[in-house]
């Protein structure tokens, strides 16, 4: 068997043995080439740097690039308009970008529609109302149908809702994901996470069904979150009936949106919290006490967890 000596000692050969070197069929089994092998180009070298570049198989563009970071103060100006565009849109959730641009106008914010639009997109909300139906859906095979459409749960685990919310903070955002139980309004799971993919909803459902149990049927919004194959796959496994919502239909999973806004308001906004900790802290606190302290009017004054633990006593 051929042995390939380190290619950092490519350059110390002769240039007759390095062509040989580099053309027999033992070369061409190498890994593609990585960012370290830029460090191997010698200027001072007989051979040219496009020469030098073709033999290692390089991008001679990639040695001019220098990554510029991002400027602090545009990072901050932001994170700041990006919690500014959470309060309107918690407050007022009806609220559009055009009037959330003047809302932050009047804030003192310098900004456009379009960047607004952009940041909604990027924070995953958008105008709650009722929208005309100008088209047909185009059905795509990741979309599953609304099942909740008149439909009353009888006992716990029998619905969930999930979704994601956008959590702004001093230096940055985080993400929560959240699983409300429709029968008893209880919250059932949460998880606090700074990424917005599809690994942070599957684990906060494996991890609420080893506490609570299997529901029946579970139903979210149409984010790419639960679109994913990975999601659609652990239902299937549990055996749980995936259900969305309706295109613009933004009242089917009106429950956990009204808790997610109660939150805000009641915690989360009042209050400062400085790190990912301090708001994992203060969010522990009110779904404890939302669970057990705070009575709800659609459960007769009662709370959450004496609906939700008593009907199994039953």
């Amino acid at each position: 068997m051929f042995d390939i000596p380190d290619r950092g000692a490519y350059f110390k050969l002769p240039l007759t043995h390095l062509h040989s070197l580099l053309y027999t069929p033992a070369f061409a089994k190498l890994e593609k080439p990585s960012h370290k092998s830029q460090n191997m180009i010698q200027r001072d070298n007989e051979l040219s740097i496009r020469r030098q570049c073709e033999l290692l198989r390089l991008n001679r563009s990639g040695l001019y690039y220098n990554a510029i970071l991002p400027d602090a103060t545009a990072v901050e100006f932001e994170e700041s308009l990006m919690a500014r565009i959470d309060h309107w849109h918690t407050r007022c959730p009806y609220l559009g970008s055009r009037k959330i641009v003047i809302k932050l106008l009047e804030d003192g914010f310098p900004v456009c529609r379009k960047t607004v639009r952009r940041l909604m997109l990027k924070m995953g909300i958008y105008a709650v109302y009722p929208k005309s139906n100008l088209s047909k859906r185009n059905f795509k095979e990741a979309i599953v149908p609304y099942l909740l459409r008149d439909y009353t749960a009888s006992y716990p685990n029998q619905v969930w809702s999930i979704d994601i919310t956008y959590i702004p903070m001093p230096h940055g955002h985080m993400y929560l994901t959240a699983i409300i139980d429709w029968y008893s309004r209880r919250l059932v799971g949460h998880y606090l996470s700074d990424t917005l993919d599809a690994t942070s909803v599957i684990y906060t459902v494996k991890e609420t069904v080893k506490k609570c149990g299997i529901p029946a049927i579970i139903n979210s919004d149409q984010g790419s979150q639960f679109t994913s194959d990975d999601y659609k796959a652990l239902l299937h496994s549990l055996n749980i009936r995936q259900s969305m919502d309706g295109r613009s239909r933004w009242a089917d999973n009106i429950m956990i949106e009204r808790w997610f806004r109660s939150l805000k308001t009641e915690q989360l906004y009042p209050n400062e919290y400085h790190s990912p900790r301090e708001l994992r802290q203060l969010i522990n606190t009110y779904v404890d006490d939302y669970n057990n302290i705070r009575p709800h009017e659609a459960l007769g004054y009662k709370v959450p967890n004496d609906f939700y633990f008593g009907s199994f006593a039953a």
